[in-house]
């Protein structure tokens, strides 16, 4: 049966006349010419596609790195410049690019500037070198001996005394110690004084201390008493002082300190060596407390208590 089939083809071919095979021929050829052309249209806009994505990926990236390459060469300049405002040496490094700004740029732009900025400063350094230069004068009290004679130690007239406000353990106490104006005087003795007790009172005050805030209100000196945990007393003047009246030891001669200075500690180096002797009598180190002319402080009824 096949060998019928192919037989029957064969007959069929050779009935078909040759100008028809020629034009089944042609048509195929051109066929395979028009797919082959689009193949290659087909590939040529693919790779265009990619190139042109690719493009302009590559385009923003660029302009990315463009932007960050000026950031860091900007921050690169002002740590530069800082860090040679703050002394510090730079030491340029080969750059990569010729066009790339080298370190000592910055650092040569910050000089500049600190010249300008000098002028005005070098002017003024330029008179003051001018001027001799004077000897600075040693404090008194640096060279001075730590003893009683560096404290200003006067007498003083309570003109009037009130509890503070905000704190209950002190007194606020107005005080002629024979200066222009009075001074407030703050002193923690309401659990040992009767308020009444301190008016129109004269005491023996510590003058040179550096003022100091308590609870508030600034205090510019301290009213010196006979002190022990369990009780405090008022050290009392001499008949007949007036406020202003210098209280000193004999021996002890120098120049009390304008201000004694709290660095220096000379109270704290003083202060043990003052007391109240077996006799009543104020002392530093067993020298009285003295008015000229008019007599020794002492304390009314306390014996053998540090003085504070």
């Amino acid at each position: 049966m096949f060998y019928t089939r192919v037989s029957s083809s064969l007959k069929l071919l050779k009935m078909s006349s040759a100008p028809d095979l020629q034009r089944f021929q042609s048509r195929a050829d051109q066929a395979d010419q028009i797919i082959s052309s689009l193949k290659q249209q087909l590939a040529g806009l693919r790779s265009a596609a990619v190139v042109n994505a690719c493009e302009k990926e590559v385009s923003i990236l660029s302009e990315e790195n463009e932007k960050l390459r000026k950031e860091v060469e900007s921050l690169k300049r002002n740590l530069i410049r800082a860090e040679t405002r703050n002394g510090v040496t730079q030491v340029p490094l080969p750059s990569r690019a010729a066009s790339a700004p080298s370190a000592s740029e910055p650092a040569k732009e910050v000089e500049a500037e600190k010249k300008v900025e000098a002028k005005p400063d070098e002017k003024k350094n330029a008179k003051k070198d001018a001027k001799p230069k004077k000897e600075k004068k040693q404090p008194v009290e640096d060279s001075a001996p730590v003893d009683i004679s560096r404290l200003d130690i006067r007498i003083g007239r309570i003109v009037s005394a009130k509890n503070h406000p905000d704190a209950d353990t002190l007194f606020v106490e107005d005080v002629d110690v024979g200066e222009a104006t009075n001074r407030t005087i703050l002193s923690g003795l309401v659990k040992h004084v009767p308020l009444e007790q301190m008016q129109n009172r004269l005491g023996v005050f510590m003058c040179n201390f550096k003022p100091v805030k308590m609870r508030g209100i600034l205090s510019q000196g301290m009213i010196m008493c006979a002190s022990t945990p369990e009780k405090v007393e008022i050290i009392d003047p001499p008949p007949g002082c007036e406020p202003g009246d210098r209280v000193t030891c004999e021996g002890y001669t120098g120049t009390p300190d304008a201000q004694l200075n709290p660095k220096k500690k000379v109270w704290e180096q003083i202060q043990p060596d003052l007391r109240i002797d077996d006799n009543g009598v104020a002392t530093y180190k067993g020298v009285p407390f003295t008015v000229e002319g008019k007599g020794i402080c002492k304390s009314a009824t306390m014996r053998n208590s540090p003085i504070k």
